[in-house]
């Protein structure tokens, strides 16, 4: 006969550490399930990271691209008249925006109706989308644009036939040295210089630069720009820009078009930022199916371990005991995946950062983040299974 004063028997214990080892032996034991349960948690987590790093890469370059190119330039073009015809701007509109007292510089560009071909023996209707325009020596100066090879014009020779190419237009022409010469408006012209890229006006990539002097010996073009490049002083823009239109054009003003081209470039960071949250909601969307995928994983599983579940119950497990060791192998199926993808997630940014001359920008809320929300999607997967394994009595075999 048992005393009255025996001890009653302790309740069974599980600790978190025995729940970790528990759940890592029942994913052993089903590696291809539990492998390709991970994969489908690390591919939505990789594209969520990947997406993040390569937007904060690219929006990285782009801030640094206006940091470097300044926001203090303006571009002065003619607009339309009260009738619609396309305006011109004034032969003095480049001088008169000099003499503002803010403005650091002005340069000017006019567009000629000619064309540019390798050989004279070329089909002049056969362009290469390449445009021909009359430059300021200065205006590679005001555009921050950089120099590939070769020389830009200056006073000397702008007098002769010499022309600047813009990168697109060099490569169309096939020419990747200054020295060549190019027919040019029925003239052979010198080629002896090859522009970089042009950031702050695109247009200047596919253009062949001539002098003015040359433009109107040959030609017979005038000084109506189609493009003023201005540089206002840093703490002046707003102020330089509104005094633009009236002094450009003093007798139509509202015939001149004045724009700010780093706002361009900022409405494409603006842009970039749009599209990232499109690409973050396809990120989540196969974060959803891989936490349906380890939801699938986990109740096949509770269905085909019956027996053992029935067995450790036998045994003195609880029903907590039976839905901890459930739920901590999904939340090791989910742990081993978020990891997984925030790795590959993180490796896909170094190398497209790397293949576009990025600094790679990887944010760490987006790796911490990218994990966090691989272990609640894993809670949440794994919830379901566990109550329904810890449902289960001794009897159910």
């Amino acid at each position: 006969m048992r005393s009255s004063s025996a001890k009653a028997i302790a309740p069974s214990r599980l600790l978190a550490s025995d729940a970790l080892r528990v759940g890592a032996i029942g994913l052993r034991s089903r590696r291809l399930r539990a492998g390709l349960s991970a994969l489908g948690i690390a591919i939505g987590i990789a594209s969520m990271v990947a997406v993040l790093g390569i937007s904060e890469s690219s929006k990285a370059d782009l801030l640094a691209t206006l940091e470097r190119l300044g926001t203090n330039l303006l571009t002065v073009g003619p607009g339309q008249t009260f009738l619609g015809e396309d305006a011109e701007l004034p032969k003095t509109a480049t001088g008169m925006i000099g003499r503002i007292g803010t403005v650091e510089r002005a340069a000017s560009v006019k567009t000629l109706d000619q064309t540019v071909r390798r050989t004279d023996l070329i089909d002049e209707a056969i362009t290469g989308g390449i445009a021909v325009a009359a430059a300021d020596p200065g205006v590679r100066r005001v555009l921050a644009a950089p120099l590939r090879a070769g020389r830009f014009l200056d006073e000397a020779t702008a007098r002769y036939p010499t022309v600047v190419l813009g990168r697109t237009a060099a490569r169309r022409l096939g020419i990747s040295r200054p020295g060549v010469n190019v027919w040019l408006g029925d003239h052979w012209f010198t080629v002896i210089g090859i522009l970089g890229r042009v950031t702050l006006d695109p247009n200047l990539d596919s253009t062949a630069l001539i002098g003015y002097p040359v433009a109107k010996r040959l030609f017979g073009a005038d000084r109506s720009a189609t493009t003023i490049s201005v540089r206002a002083a840093d703490d002046s823009v707003q102020e330089v820009r509104s005094l633009l239109g009236a002094t450009a054009n003093p007798e139509h003003p509202e015939e001149v078009q004045v724009s700010r081209p780093s706002d361009v470039l900022s409405a494409r960071a603006a842009a970039k930022c749009a599209f990232t949250s499109l690409f973050l909601g396809l990120g989540a969307v196969a974060l959803l199916v891989g936490g349906v995928g380890i939801a699938n994983v986990m109740v096949i599983s509770v269905l085909k371990r019956r027996s053992e579940i029935g067995l450790r119950r036998a045994l003195g497990a609880t029903r907590r005991h039976i839905s901890v060791q459930f739920l901590s192998e999904s939340l090791l199926l989910a742990a081993a995946g978020g990891m997984a993808g925030a790795l590959l997630g993180a490796l896909v940014t170094l190398a497209y950062a790397s293949s576009r001359g990025w600094t790679a920008a990887v944010p760490p809320e987006a790796l911490a983040g990218g994990t966090g929300a691989a272990l609640a999607i894993g809670a949440i997967a794994g919830l379901y299974p566990a109550v329904r394994a810890a449902r289960l009595s001794p009897t159910d075999v």
